[in-house]
């Protein structure tokens, strides 16, 4: 399976803020779509870094309250690993696994094209292996 496939049942929209929106900001955005992470983009194609709800855990224990006024670039993880829709799905689980993240942007050429998050990832997973236990079923007891 491909990150392709994933996209094409989760869909494509890609909930993205700019560099000088706020952290108090990215809280309502975050709880508005009921996601975990967006993707900072100055022109909402660019993949100019990412930003999760841990990261603003993590800012808040070391900064305080005070960075609900700062921009989420003060926050924001810059070097951000992406796929593409052709990477295969165990490719995806290896990488997030490997590298401790729990989303990764979809681009094809530079431009966004979708997201997918570790949720996504296992449910695609569960999904496979249903199938697969589902066929040895049906043909250890030839019903098929």
């Amino acid at each position: 399976m491909r990150i392709s496939d994933v996209l094409r049942i989760k869909g494509a929209e890609v909930v993205t803020v700019t560099p000088d929106t706020t952290v108090r900001r990215l809280l309502t955005v975050l709880a508005e779509h009921r996601i975990g992470a967006v993707v900072v983009s100055q022109d909402g194609t660019s993949v100019d870094g990412i930003v999760s709800e841990r990261d603003i855990v993590r800012a808040l224990a070391l900064r305080d309250t005070a960075v609900m006024s700062e921009q989420v670039t003060a926050i924001y993880t810059a070097e951000v690993h992406t796929v593409t829709p052709q990477t295969e799905l165990e490719e995806v689980e290896r990488m997030m696994t490997e590298r401790r993240v729990r989303h990764a942007p979809v681009t094809v050429d530079g431009g966004l094209r979708g997201i997918v998050s570790i949720g996504d990832v296992v449910k695609s997973r569960i999904g496979e292996l249903e199938t697969e236990r589902a066929a040895l079923t049906d043909y250890i007891t030839g019903t098929r």
